[in-house]
């Protein structure tokens, strides 16, 4: 039996439901990553594309260096006076050394701290300072046993890289000519200085690309090394020690403060010996004091005295005032020149030109300087080479001072003669005196050896060079202030000089004595400067103290490089003596 009630039915949906809250939020999500994923592929792609290209660089490429030792330096026989050697720096990775606690094995931290002369603590400082460096000097030019011992320590983080050090075979005997380099091997004194890029070269280079395993992939750059010069000098090792050793000498024996001393060949201007004391070991000089580095004989600059003598009398002949039968009346040995007083010695009375040079009179180079105008004795002084600098090229070099003006005094013009009012260097002189001996022809000061020589200018009349060179030479005889610089079987001349040192409102109780030759004469070759700083004692005449040394130096050169002897007559050479006179 059926029942009649109607039977329902679900209605059917015939509307689409709205999408579900969490459905519209996925999509939204996965749109929003989305999204953000293209923003910053956008951004690396368009905006910091080198940030990726460097991270990438940092992880496979390498850059490989090939080092290049700094060039050599020799005197004009070949000689090595600087040599570069290689040696290794110590360094460290700071982020290994912590990230391995390098330090927390004690036994070779400790060890490794005693070789760099450090405490462990210390060593830690300075590794850990900053711990986000990756590189870390330790020690620069180690030698080698000690990186041998480091290396067998093998303490994470120790690392070890080529470099070169600097090595003077000749030590303190060219110690301020040459100078030296710093520990990044740049040259900051001397000759290293002047001719630092001549000397430094270029390493090669090769950047690569790697792979995850280290193999090399790709070659992306090369570069060759560009090999440095090396340098000749016109210095003569032999000549230079014997120089350095005779002025040393001399320093110590007079308790002098300083010296210098300049050999040169008077017909090409090389310098054949530049030497000061005291001196330094320039590949030891941690305690040596900065004022030894300097170059005295082309930095110092002094009141030279009467080695002026010979260019006022030149000065006289070049002008015409006088010539060589001229006799100059020096009676009665003292003369008032503007309110000041000039003297000799003594009373020489009348003295002809060699006399004046001989006696050093000041009252016969005085009388013939006043007869003549400034301007030209100003200018005869100039073309010798006086107030400007000598051609050497080298950093820290003096012009000296010599005066140009318009008025002068009397006694002023006087003084110049004699060799007060103006003032030159060791180097200067050498070059003055290497004029007189070539024949009166001035040709620049050389440091580096060269084939090519100056043709130099005609500044002093040939007779004239000439006849100084006689006087010269007497004045090493007997009656002369230079006794003392007679060597034995050579002809040769000079002047000494002996001046006070100027001090604040005139003149203090310090001498510089020095001494000026050539030889030999009969050819002359060489030309010898040598200057002694404030002498102590009783002895600080130039007669004295560098006449002695200038024979020395002079008699050893010429020797070693084999000049003829041309002292015809043996007996005229007096037993080393002589007055102590000198004007």
């Amino acid at each position: 039996m059926t029942s009649n009630k109607p039977k329902r039915q679900a209605k059917a949906r015939t509307v689409p439901s709205v999408l579900g809250w969490r459905f519209a939020f996925v999509m939204l999500s996965l749109s929003a990553v989305f999204a953000a994923l293209m923003v910053r592929a956008a951004w690396l792609q368009v905006i910091e594309p080198d940030m990726l290209v460097s991270q990438g660089d940092a992880r496979s490429l390498r850059v490989e260096a090939d080092a290049v030792l700094r060039g050599m330096i020799s005197d004009r026989n070949g000689e090595e006076l600087a040599v570069s050697i290689p040696v290794e720096a110590i360094w460290a990775d700071p982020k290994v050394v912590l990230e391995r606690h390098a330090a927390a094995d004690e036994r070779r931290w400790h060890a490794l701290a005693d070789i760099l002369q450090l405490s462990p603590t210390q060593l830690l400082q300075r590794i850990g300072d900053n711990p986000q460096r990756r590189f870390v000097y330790l020690q620069r030019q180690v030698n080698p046993a000690v990186v041998n011992y480091v290396k067998q320590l093998k303490v994470p983080g120790i690392y070890f890289r080529q470099e070169s050090r600097r090595y003077y075979p000749a030590g303190e005997v060219t110690a301020q000519l040459l100078g030296f380099t710093n520990v990044d091997d740049v040259g900051v004194e001397g000759i290293e200085k002047r001719f630092d890029d001549l000397l430094t070269g270029t390493a090669g280079r090769k950047v690569f690309r790697k792979d995850a395993k280290g193999r090399e992939i790709e070659v992306l750059e090369r570069f060759q090394a560009q090999q440095p010069g090396n340098l000749q000098l016109s210095i003569d090792q032999r000549i230079q020690a014997v120089t350095y050793r005779e002025l040393k000498k001399a320093v110590l024996s007079h308790g002098a403060t300083s010296g210098s001393a300049v050999v040169v060949d008077v017909h090409s201007g090389e310098v054949l010996a530049m030497v000061n004391s005291p001196s330094f070991n320039p590949n030891n000089r941690g305690n040596a004091p900065a004022y030894l580095f300097r170059n005295r004989a082309i930095t110092d600059t002094f009141e030279p005295g009467s080695t002026m003598k010979p260019l006022a009398v030149l000065s006289a002949l070049e002008f015409g005032t006088a010539n060589l039968a001229s006799k100059v009346d020096t009676y009665p040995g003292y003369m008032r020149v503007g309110g000041s007083w000039v003297r000799d010695a003594i009373n020489y009375n009348t003295l002809d030109l060699t006399g004046i040079i001989q006696k050093s009179s000041n009252i016969g180079v005085s009388k013939l300087v006043l007869d003549m105008p400034i301007e030209h004795v100003i200018s005869l002084y100039a073309n010798m080479g006086l107030g400007s600098d000598t051609g050497l090229g080298l950093n820290g070099e003096s012009s000296g001072m010599l005066s140009h003006r318009r008025r002068w005094s009397d006694h002023e013009r006087a003084t110049l003669s004699f060799g007060y009012g103006l003032s030159a260097t060791a180097a200067q002189l050498a070059r003055v005196y290497a004029t007189m001996a070539n024949g009166g022809v001035s040709r620049p000061l050389s440091i580096v050896k060269t084939t090519d020589i100056y043709p130099g200018e005609q500044v002093l009349a040939p007779e004239h060079a000439a006849a100084m060179l006689r006087m010269m030479e007497a004045n090493i005889m007997p009656g002369g202030t230079a006794t003392r610089a007679q060597v034995k079987g050579y002809r040769v001349g000079g002047k000494t000089g002996t001046a006070r040192k100027a001090i604040a409102g005139g003149y203090g109780e310090d001498y510089v004595a020095s001494f000026a030759g050539v030889g030999p004469i009969s050819n002359p070759r060489l030309a010898c400067v040598v200057v002694i700083n404030e002498p102590a004692g009783d002895f600080y005449h130039g007669g004295e103290i560098a006449a002695p040394v200038f024979a020395n130096i002079m008699s050893a050169t010429m020797q070693l490089l084999n000049l003829t002897p041309d002292a015809a007559d043996q007996a005229r050479l007096t037993a080393i003596g002589g007055g102590r006179h000198d004007g």
